[in-house]
């Protein structure tokens, strides 16, 4: 018997004073079987970062030819698609020449640092391609947000995130290791 995916659901306030957005949004994430809770906080993460209405979350992990979250726009072509952990160089092409912006949120302190020296000149190609590291010890901290129902409040500005609930506060600096140009 296969095992199913795990549903959280998350009410998220982001008061994005970089991009000038507020939003208040539901949202539910499902935690694929392989799935570790630091991975599936991450892709929480990463929508708080580009919180939007239409940006949604998909098969994920499920599904190969999708990537983590995407914002389509009204022509079903893709704004922004968000990546998370080491892809492979096909995966990252694949990803910007299908969309305008590409966010990609790399993880593991060990392994993304080797991933990002062999893949630093390969990623430079892509000038839609935005690459963010989340070091060990903030990725556990914001762990600790994660569960099967959560109330968040995001505060963004000056490329800082402010993130809390009614348990947590944590302070988020996201290391860009490739900003689009």
């Amino acid at each position: 018997m296969a095992l199913k995916a795990t549903i959280y659901k998350a009410v998220v306030n982001v008061a994005d004073l970089d991009r000038n957005q507020f939003l208040d949004a539901s949202l539910t994430l499902a935690r694929h079987p392989s799935e570790t809770q630091e991975r599936m906080i991450l892709r929480l993460l990463a929508w708080i970062k580009y919180a939007d209405e239409r940006l949604q979350f998909t098969r994920g992990l499920s599904a190969e030819d999708e990537p983590e979250a995407w914002l389509r726009n009204d022509h079903l072509g893709i704004d922004l698609w968000i990546e998370l952990g080491l892809p492979d160089e096909r995966r990252i092409k694949k990803a910007c020449t299908q969309s305008a912006k590409v966010a990609l949120f790399a993880y593991n302190q060990r392994a993304a640092e080797i991933w990002w020296q062999q893949s630093k000149s390969k990623c430079g190609q892509f000038k839609n391609l935005t690459v963010w590291y989340l070091d060990d010890e903030q990725l556990a901290q914001l762990s600790e947000f994660a569960g099967r129902t959560m109330v968040l409040q995001a505060t963004i500005q000056d490329g800082a995130i402010w993130l809390s609930d009614s348990q947590n506060n944590l302070e988020i600096h996201l290391t860009a290791w490739q900003p689009a140009s």
